[in-house]
């Protein structure tokens, strides 16, 4: 009679389930692993979507530096006369189109940071998930909702006004709202209304025109909100005293 076959051997140790879920160290592992890697790889898209926007802003400052030294040379020229207003509102008119394109980069680069660090602050969820003994020395948020981009952008006071004033979005804007006021008051001079009223007339024009890209901004900012769904909802930050 053959023998019976006798009870099946016990698995690995890195095998066992060593979690409430079932989970294993070696599975656990492997969701670190992979968690890390989409990590690194958000890192490193936020990376080069920030230093390709600073270098456009770059160019588009040079540009209207050297254009304005540009049209400085040509007036000395021309003595502000002949040719003189059609190139210079050629230039303005230039200066005007790049910046516009440089401030639609630019908020878009806005957007893609705050999902990348809406990414991010999801993935550190999952990490807190998988070892919920890391969660009091992560200064970054590990929650996903509106209130948790405030926490992972600064981590000790919330941001205000400051913050959003000294961005590079409102430095273009202002840079953006001086070339359209120039041009469109330039545009006005040539027309034969008076210095005083173009300048007014540059001015509100360029303002206007200013609030339609800052308004379109501001609401893809609440849509976006709007349509996304937290996975983790944020807490009192742990390092900081109750009403601090």
């Amino acid at each position: 009679m053959a023998a019976s076959p006798g009870p099946d051997p016990a698995p690995p140790a890195s095998e066992r389930p060593t979690a409430a879920d079932g989970s294993t160290d070696a599975r656990s592992a492997r969701r670190v692993q992979m968690l890390a890697t989409e990590h690194w790889g958000l890192l490193a898209a936020c990376s080069t979507a920030q230093v390709e926007v600073l270098t456009r802003i770059t160019i588009f400052l040079t540009l209207v530096s050297a254009s304005l030294l540009t049209i400085g040379v040509l007036g000395q020229a021309t003595r502000f006369d002949g040719w003189f207003t059609g190139a210079a509102l050629a230039i303005l008119a230039f200066l005007s189109v790049m910046g516009l394109l440089t401030l639609f980069r630019v908020m878009n680069v806005a957007e893609e940071d705050l999902m990348y660090v809406l990414a991010m602050n999801r993935l550190r969820g999952a990490y807190v998930e998988l070892d919920p003994e890391i969660e009091p020395y992560l200064l970054a948020s590990s929650a996903d909702d509106r209130d948790s981009i405030d926490r992972t952008y600064s981590f000790l006071r919330t941001r205000t006004w400051s913050h959003l004033l000294g961005s590079s979005g409102i430095l273009l804007l202002l840079v953006d709202t001086c070339v359209w006021g120039l041009f469109l008051g330039g545009i006005a001079l040539a027309a034969g209304v008076p210095l005083g009223w173009s300048i007014a007339l540059g001015a509100v024009l360029a303002i206007g025109l200013a609030a339609i890209p800052a308004t379109f901004a501001f609401r893809n900012f609440e849509r976006n909100w709007e349509r996304y769904v937290p996975r983790r909802t944020s807490t009192p930050p742990p390092y900081l005293r109750p009403g601090a």
